[in-house]
């Protein structure tokens, strides 16, 4: 029976997938088959050895690792047992050789945290993709500027989508930049030292500790991970804590696209609107509602996702060289914050796509304060005519705040002031106080944005 909304409701099945309990099971078997491998290609182990538990791992069934963990309750041996008992001959004794537990939890995790950054790499780009579309169709739709929940000058749809896109290209770049402190494994022992590697009697020290070496290089070379610089037991969590900062910033990102998505959508706004469906309801008592629940989805999981972060930053102060707090946690944290995130990517996405634009309330928002809104423009001029800065800004500012008390446009309330009023012809005021032509260089920028990330 599914209890949490992970099961049933939220998160790709692909992103489901990489934290599973069968993939947790198949990576830590792979960490296992490519120590093999590497402690008989350094002569650790006899020759043939590898191959008979790489063969065995295949055959390991997650319910028999189950079982063994339920009569013995230790994870990690409980894999190892799977595999050997599944070895012929004995094969089976030498797995796991020389390793502790952490070797291949953390190790398998590593590999499953680069499942997972692709996955989400993946998921953004298309978002990007879908950003940058937009921005490209809207570079004209001028609307209606707000600073402080208040109207101020003009600016366009193209222009906020441009913005958007600009910062998911930059969680990308993060992304990137994460990935060589998180996709690492280690090959360590019980404290860090890899004294389990190196033996003490009728041996050479020196080659022993070169073949403990590179029997650890070797095992991440196989896996294709960077191999730990030094550790205790565990790898450090000064990593995942990245990866969970990462995700918080990277959902906090989709946050404020569809915070803004949901307020442009409300009643008074009506700019733009979340796709519908033809048979979707938008309440049960209320038949008339189009509520933008996929934006507020988003806006409530990038709360759960931010939550995780102080979580996992008390996951690095572990005592000396190791304890068991991090794990129970960790179960929690990886799978959640990724599965989450996840979901809120790809549902910002169908946010993005389907988005629908309402022409006339766009031109009703931008000329509602009827010309008042354009008092910066107009401030402008007269400092270009050398009327100056600051006494500019006093009569516009003046003048502005008539037309809010009197109810009248703002041309009027120029005309009515004695010190501005006649400074300009009908047609430069009908010029300056025409918010279509006041979006300065967004065009222009629109295309750099886009040009570079198409």
């Amino acid at each position: 029976m599914a209890v949490h909304p992970i099961d049933y409701r939220y998160g790709s099945s692909e992103m489901r997938g990489v934290w599973s309990e069968e993939s947790k099971l198949r990576r830590m078997l792979e960490v296992e088959t490519a120590l093999a491998e590497a402690q008989e290609e350094a002569g650790i182990v006899p020759e043939g050895v590898a191959a008979e538990i790489a063969d065995a791992a295949e055959d390991v069934e997650l319910e028999r690792v189950k079982e063994i963990e339920e009569e013995i309750h230790h994870d990690v041996m409980a894999v190892v047992r799977a595999v050997e008992e599944t070895c012929e001959g004995d094969a089976g004794e030498y797995v796991h050789l020389g390793a502790t537990s952490n070797d291949v939890i953390d190790t398998a995790d590593a590999l499953r945290l680069r499942d997972s950054l692709n996955l989400l790499q993946q998921r953004l780009e298309n978002l990007l993709d879908a950003l940058v579309e937009k921005a490209s169709e809207h570079r004209e739709t001028v609307c209606i500027g707000r600073t402080h929940g208040q109207h101020g000058v003009p600016t366009t749809w193209g222009h906020k989508f441009a913005v958007w896109a600009s910062e998911i290209d930059r969680q990308l770049d993060r992304l990137e930049d994460l990935r060589p402190r998180l996709e690492v494994g280690q090959v360590s022992g019980a404290v860090g030292t890899q004294a389990s590697f190196v033996r003490r009697l009728d041996s050479d020290r020196e080659d022993e500790v070169r073949q403990a070496r590179e029997v650890s290089r070797r095992t991440m070379e196989k896996l294709d991970l960077r191999e730990e610089e030094i550790s205790t037991q565990l790898v450090a969590r000064d990593r995942h804590a990245e990866y969970v900062q990462w995700l918080a910033n990277a959902v906090t990102t989709l946050d404020k696209i569809c915070t803004n998505v949901r307020n442009m959508q409300r009643t008074e706004i009506a700019e733009v609107e979340e796709g519908f469906g033809s048979d979707q309801v938008g309440s049960s008592t209320m038949p008339h509602k189009r509520n933008p629940v996929k934006s507020e989805n988003v806006c409530g999981l990038a709360r759960v996702v931010r939550g995780f972060v102080e979580t996992q930053l008390q996951n690095n102060v572990l005592w000396e060289e190791r304890d068991l707090t991090n794990s129970g946690s960790e179960r929690v944290v990886f799978t959640e914050a990724s599965v989450l995130a996840d979901h809120c990517i790809d549902r910002t996405t169908d946010v993005v796509e389907d988005l629908g634009f309402h022409e006339k309330e766009i031109k009703e928002n931008l000329e509602m304060l009827d010309g008042v809104n354009m008092a910066e423009a107009v401030m402008m001029e007269l400092a270009r005519r050398g009327f100056g800065r600051q006494r500019g800004h006093e009569a516009v500012r003046r003048a502005a705040m008539r037309a809010h008390e009197e109810g009248i446009s703002m041309e009027e309330s120029i005309r009515m002031d004695d010190e501005i009023g006649g400074e300009f012809t009908d047609d430069e005021l009908d010029v300056l106080l025409d918010p279509e032509g006041y979006t300065g260089t967004s065009g222009e920028r629109v295309d750099e944005v886009v040009d570079r990330l198409s």
